[in-house]
């Protein structure tokens, strides 16, 4: 680690849509800003394989594309982005916030914490047993190993939706298990899932991933009839939505709720004077749109608490 701090106004940690539209609206401000971030820029964004909602874009925009478009500007406005920096340490104590990641320490006048969310488990037996030989929590990323095969997608809600979707054109069938009675999304979606005929949904809880060396079925308890059945499948997509990554952040003062969402008030403002908080990290509108507009929040407020600490 170098033993100097690197001197920035504003530091962000997390480079998802919140994270970068932060610094694009600090580095525009004309602020000092570098944006860490230990995994892949643009975070489950870059994943997927088409957005339909993001305001500017009528006929949707694939995730990897629109990351780079927001990394692009960013880097215009001379922000910095350093991608595969683990951050491992935080002190948050001083009106300086410091920031140590596994290669080197920064020093900022601000902190904006975009950390976004780690993905949520089935806490089922065989789960474990079988991630990267049948279990998988990302569709792009593994979805063509099984085509032409039957899988199950598990979720209730729009990235499920969007899952099963994306599975149906590669899978020969898609079992869709909701784990709740009612469907957490309508409209387009639904429409577009009822028109896809090699995609059943089943209301039902997952309570067993079965297999040998790969999976080969799972077993569901259905809601109404309140049997456990088990089904054929060569994949479970597990689309649960993600859990807030907070850890770190918790352990160096911020307050979150229950859940472990940072908890922040309508300017993005933390516990902690200077620090702040956007995108998935805080529980809000848990879309692409929301975090960008948290994003574009919390650097305006970072911009105007640097500015009144420097006189």
């Amino acid at each position: 680690m170098a033993e100097e701090s690197r001197k920035i106004d504003v530091l962000i940690i997390g480079a998802g849509p919140a994270g970068l539209t932060a610094a694009i609206y600090s580095a525009w401000l004309g602020l000092r800003t570098v944006v860490l971030e230990a995994g892949i820029v643009g975070g489950r964004a870059w994943l997927a394989p088409k957005i339909e909602n993001f305001p500017g874009f009528e006929f949707g925009v694939k995730g990897n594309d629109l990351v780079e478009k927001m990394r692009s500007q960013a880097l215009r406005f001379h922000a910095q982005i350093s991608d595969t920096e683990e951050v491992v340490g935080l002190d948050l104590k001083g009106d300086c916030k410091r920031v140590i990641s596994r290669t080197q320490s920064y020093e900022g006048s601000a902190l904006i914490i975009a950390t976004g969310t780690q993905r949520r488990k089935l806490l089922v037996t065989g789960e474990t047993d079988f991630v990267g030989r049948g279990v998988s929590y990302c569709v792009t990323c593994d979805g063509p190993f099984f085509r032409n095969s039957t899988v199950a997608v598990v979720g209730n809600g729009e990235e499920a939706a969007i899952d099963a979707l994306f599975m149906a054109d590669l899978a020969s069938r898609v079992l869709l298990v909701s784990e709740q009675q009612e469907l957490n999304f309508e409209g387009t979606l639904l429409n577009r899932l009822r028109n896809k005929p090699n995609i059943e949904v089943i209301k039902g809880q997952v309570v067993r991933i079965v297999g040998e060396q790969v999976v080969k079925a799972v077993s569901i308890l259905e809601f109404d009839s309140r049997r456990e059945v088990q089904r054929d499948v060569k994949g479970v997509f597990v689309s649960l939505g993600g859990v807030p990554m907070t850890a770190i952040v918790r352990n160096a003062g911020v307050a979150t709720d229950r859940t472990g969402c940072l908890i922040v008030d309508r300017q993005q403002k933390t516990n902690i004077e200077g620090v702040f908080a956007a995108g998935d990290c805080t529980c809000g509108g848990m879309q692409v749109v929301t975090a960008a507009g948290e994003g574009a929040m919390a650097a305006m407020r970072a911009s105007a608490y640097v500015r009144k600490a420097n006189g």
